[in-house]
């Protein structure tokens, strides 16, 4: 017979939203229910953001083991033991799980359930041998692999991002379907650690990127011998031997791309199956749970966070839902959540990160805009380490509204905070042109472009002729 237990907040999916509002919720006394079918921690540590930057960190490792001859340092071939990448991977995993484990959240006085979780009906969950009545509901159950219908997908072996990491042997040649920022880090990733690498995108590559900043990045990677190719629709998949061939392009310039593994990488689902979200009476299309400014779902007692609720599917867009949950849930502000300073970055080598509007983005708002750039070639840390591939892009309204920034750089992810924040606070370029930069940081580019801003007009023949007047007086 099922357990009846009742609750303040129930949430559903232990993952990075999940857990910060259950762990914030239990924090502030209320009687937290968490309810998680899968591995706490959900996809960001488990197969996502942690194992993709762990994997890059080891591919990093061995492409710079070829790369010290400019330095004064012989290159040497990397020898990649790949049982032993796929242990660090997983040993990083290990180290961070505890955070995200059951014995912490029930430390904190979290009630943790592992089942799946459906509605019954408005107010109950049903979990296991439990039902859950509680005041409140969180949704956050994330997303998984989109699988395109390609017609053979189903009749050959493929990764997607949550079983790729549990690979232990390297890849001959992986065939990676979509250029997204997943299928991006896996291809550079692989390279460097010795496979032959091919990505086909059916659209362009870094699809919802700068096409000016993307193809900056995009030829870095065509350097080191990954194989690109754009706009062409994958039309079928099938067995080659103990391989894989794919299918590209229109009938009549077909292309026939043999490898000896597949990743599909076409992008993610919001997890809404299984939920009962019709029990609960909660919208929802396969776009995700659809929810107001406010993060409200269609049955206002139940919210819905993260990447099942569409939109940036980020982990810490996840996190920033979190936050509205708790002020309206607990403290009963209304809170709407604000996406127009969302960051992204996708961390190949060189990054390439980004908020607020692009380029094109302003123009089609019919916004009068000014675009900054600095290029990383003329930054005198850039030029002592020699990573010089890379620019800054910001926009900029005609007043000096910062509208939004690109960065392609070594850690252009950290390079861009300063910038989320002046989006997210409406602040001018003036701020970064007065700003006292530390000599010599790659840093250096966001003064330097934001100095641009005033060139044209410091350095008019107007101002040349009031300076000239001036130096009468002495």
């Amino acid at each position: 017979m099922a357990q009846h237990v009742k609750a303040d907040i129930c949430v559903i999916g232990g993952g990075s939203g999940g857990l910060a509002v259950a762990a914030g919720a239990a924090m502030l006394g209320r009687k937290t229910v968490l309810i998680e079918k899968g591995k706490m921690g959900g996809d960001c540590l488990n197969y996502g953001c942690v194992p993709s930057k762990a994997l890059l960190s080891a591919a990093k490792h061995a492409k710079n083991m070829s790369t010290g001859e400019p330095f004064g340092v012989a290159p040497q071939p990397a020898d990649v033991d790949f049982q032993a990448v796929h242990d660090h991977v997983h040993g990083v995993i290990e180290e961070i799980a505890p955070i995200d484990s059951v014995e912490r959240f029930e430390g904190l006085g979290v009630h943790v359930i592992q089942a799946p979780a459906k509605f019954k009906n408005k107010s109950q969950v049903e979990a296991g041998d439990y039902i859950v009545s509680a005041r409140r509901f969180v949704v956050s159950t994330g997303s998984t692999p989109a699988i395109p219908p390609i017609p053979g997908l189903g009749d050959v072996p493929y990764f997607t991002n949550e079983v790729i990491f549990d690979n232990t042997v390297r890849p001959d040649h992986l065939v990676i379907i979509g250029g997204g920022p997943i299928g991006m880090e896996m291809a550079q990733a692989h390279r460097r650690l010795g496979s032959r690498v091919t990505v086909v995108e059916g659209n362009r590559a870094f699809a919802k990127d700068d096409p000016e900043m993307s193809a900056i990045v995009l030829d870095e990677m065509r350097k080191e011998g990954i194989d690109i190719l754009e706009g062409l629709p994958v039309t079928g998949v099938e067995k080659d031997g103990d391989g894989v061939a794919v299918l590209v392009g229109e009938a009549g310039a077909q292309q026939r791309i043999t490898g000896s593994h597949l990743l599909v990488a076409a992008g993610r689902a919001p997890t809404v199956d299984g939920l009962s979200l019709e029990a609960a009476g909660v919208k929802y299309t396969k776009r995700g749970i659809e929810v107001d400014a406010r993060l409200r779902t269609s049955n206002k007692r139940i919210f819905a966070i993260g990447d099942v609720a569409g939109g940036l599917q980020f982990t810490h867009v996840a996190g920033y839902h979190s936050g509205i949950v708790i002020r309206n849930a607990l403290f009963r502000v209304p809170a709407k959540a604000d996406h127009s300073a969302v960051p992204w970055v996708t961390y190949t080598d060189p990054e390439l990160a980004h908020v607020g509007q692009s380029e094109e983005q302003a123009i089609a708002g019919g916004e009068k805009i000014r675009v900054l750039r600095w290029p990383l070639a003329e930054n005198d840390r850039a030029q002592a380490e020699r990573k010089t591939v890379g620019m800054i892009k910001v926009v900029t309204a005609t007043n000096g509204k910062i509208l939004g920034a690109t960065i392609v750089a070594p850690n252009a992810g950290d390079l861009l905070q300063p910038w989320i924040l002046a989006v997210s606070q409406k602040m001018k370029i003036s701020a970064f042109a007065n700003m006292i930069a530390p000599y010599p940081t790659m840093g250096e580019i966001s003064k330097r472009a934001a100095g641009s801003y005033y060139t044209p007009t410091l350095f008019s023949p107007r101002v040349r002729r009031l300076v000239a007047f001036l130096s009468w007086f002495g």
